[in-house]
């Protein structure tokens, strides 16, 4: 196989009648697929049922298990059509097995009363010194974005921060898949908890990802965003991590909520755990 970029890899599956496509070992962390790559494949597999197009409201994400490079296959089901709201479900299979689960809920604008309350944005700037390029420690999917760690610590700094910012963007043009290009965006992040250690051998997974659209991403021109996110609770192997996408100028775009697993190093010695669940 020849390593892909997101659209490509994308392509691909858009143009399978088969829902098929396929990803390297580049898109990996430990013994998985990147986790945004895995979810914007799913996502991208059940639009095909949608007959027009309608604006992602929400995403419940449920990763069953490793997903190992290679080929993998989409199975989408309508769950519901309404009026204004739309419900579609995928199976995300590798191997024959069953990775990952998605349900995505698209939603037609309407005129309403609106609250819109101010969101905090002060981001650190950007900061090539804190670049991806010059951490190579990273997950190999990293390669695929150029971005910068800002505010709280880099995993495995030991800084002991309960926050972590990022600037990031896609390197490859992904103005044909708006959606897709906000999915992997909003799960660079790793778990908040990995800045509380010195040592890069404490594995760590999502179990859980709930993303919720409060811009449309075909609204969102920008190729720069700020990732905010911070812990919420960690305790028994378990971690609760919120965050925020916002644009360049301010603009939230997305709100993360994900429940994570993470084994320490100081109970389980290696890293056999990582992505295993």
């Amino acid at each position: 196989m020849v390593d892909k970029d997101l659209p490509a890899i994308l392509r691909q599956l858009r143009d399978d009648p088969g829902n098929r496509t396929e990803f390297t070992e580049a898109w990996t962390q430990g013994r998985s697929a990147f986790g945004g790559l895995s979810t914007a494949i799913a996502v991208s597999g059940l639009t095909k049922l949608l007959p027009e197009p309608q604006p992602v409201r929400s995403l419940m994400v449920s990763f069953i298990g490793p997903i190992p490079p290679g080929e993998v296959t989409v199975i989408p089901h309508v769950q519901r059509r309404g009026n204004n709201v739309t419900q579609l479900s995928a199976e995300l299979l590798a191997e024959g097995e069953l990775c990952l689960q998605v349900m995505a809920v698209f939603g037609r604008s309407r005129d309403t009363y609106s609250v819109q309350p101010q969101q905090s944005f002060s981001p650190e700037p950007r900061d090539s010194r804190r670049s991806f390029d010059r951490h190579r420690s990273g997950p190999p999917f990293l390669d695929y974005f150029e971005g910068a760690w800002t505010g709280g610590g880099i995993p495995f700094s030991g800084s002991r921060d309960n926050r972590l910012g990022i600037w990031a963007r896609h390197r490859a043009d992904m103005s044909e898949f708006p959606v897709e290009k906000i999915i992997a965006l909003a799960d660079i992040p790793p778990p908040v908890i990995l800045s509380h250690y010195k040592e890069p051998k404490v594995p760590a997974s999502s179990l859980t990802w709930s993303l919720e659209f409060v811009t449309e991403p075909e609204l969102l021109k920008e190729d720069w965003f700020y990732l905010d996110y911070h812990i919420e609770h960690a305790a028994h192997g378990y971690t609760q991590q919120a965050g925020r996408l916002f644009t360049e100028q301010g603009t939230l775009c997305a709100l993360s909520r994900q429940c994570m697993v993470y084994f320490d190093h100081r109970v389980y010695g290696d890293s056999s755990h990582a992505n295993g669940r």
